[in-house]
């Protein structure tokens, strides 16, 4: 079954502005210590007091392995602890405390890993695909992969077109682009019943009445929940879809 409007021109590097952003250094790596320390006050400021020990020092080596890297190679515009913590970390985690995701789960454009693998050290047993087209980026997740022991952690490095075919359950995306698009791109990789959960900015209504359109009969809209991260003034969405079976045909 076909989108009942034209679906939106397939780009081969549709998140990625061309060319690279200008390369800033951290001003400063804090030692694992004192980033584990400054990790809980933040965690707990911001609505994860409960969040596991263990857990959160995997965050803080990671933070380390993300800082450290950023000195040699731009993979990430956040340079400093809180906003790491908050605008990554927090950010990425909260979606566990909305949904309850299925697995496999695929986060296409991960970037540098989010929400990839702070979903992947919060669920170590659970598999998680990372699909990213950027090289450097690529070889910065294995890296990170090996230093953090991540296990059933898959990395593909491509970027996702109606041409990847990769069978999953459900995938994931953090504002990588318009509704309709990231559908359209994802169309071939997930399953019959599986769902597609996008992180997304607050204004979203014109792309939900648009993927509406396009994609009915063929992604059912499961859930639209607004949210914020706790005692910021950033505002999210999670949008949910669910790919139906073809009409008279069943899930698979």
């Amino acid at each position: 079954m076909k989108p009942r409007s034209p679906a939106p021109k397939d780009r081969s590097r549709p998140s990625r502005p061309m060319g690279r952003s200008r390369h800033r250094k951290p001003e400063k790596i804090l030692e694992f210590a004192e980033a584990d320390n400054r990790l809980y006050d933040l965690f707990r400021h911001h609505g994860f007091a409960d969040y596991p020990h263990e857990k959160r020092q995997a965050l803080a080596r990671f933070y380390q392995i993300l800082m450290k890297h950023q000195e040699r190679d731009n993979v990430t515009r956040l340079l400093t602890l809180r906003d790491v913590a908050i605008k990554h970390f927090i950010d990425s985690l909260l979606v566990t405390r909305l949904v309850d995701l299925q697995f496999p789960l695929m986060d296409i454009g991960t970037g540098p890993g989010f929400p990839g693998i702070p979903l992947k050290i919060h669920f170590p047993d659970k598999p998680i695909i990372l699909v990213e087209g950027v090289e450097r980026r690529v070889q910065f997740l294995k890296q990170a992969r090996e230093e953090l022991g991540l296990k059933d952690l898959n990395i593909i490095g491509r970027y996702v077109t109606t041409e990847f075919v990769y069978p999953t359950r459900s995938v994931i995306t953090r504002a990588l682009a318009d509704i309709n698009q990231t559908l359209h791109q994802v169309s071939q990789c997930v399953q019959t019943g599986g769902l597609v959960y996008l992180m997304k900015g607050p204004n979203v209504d014109h792309e939900i009445r648009q993927a509406q359109s396009a994609w009915e009969g063929i992604f059912h809209l499961e859930k639209d929940i607004a949210y914020e991260i706790p005692s910021t003034p950033h505002q999210r969405r999670l949008v949910i879809y669910r790919k139906l079976p073809p009409r008279g045909g069943s899930p698979s």
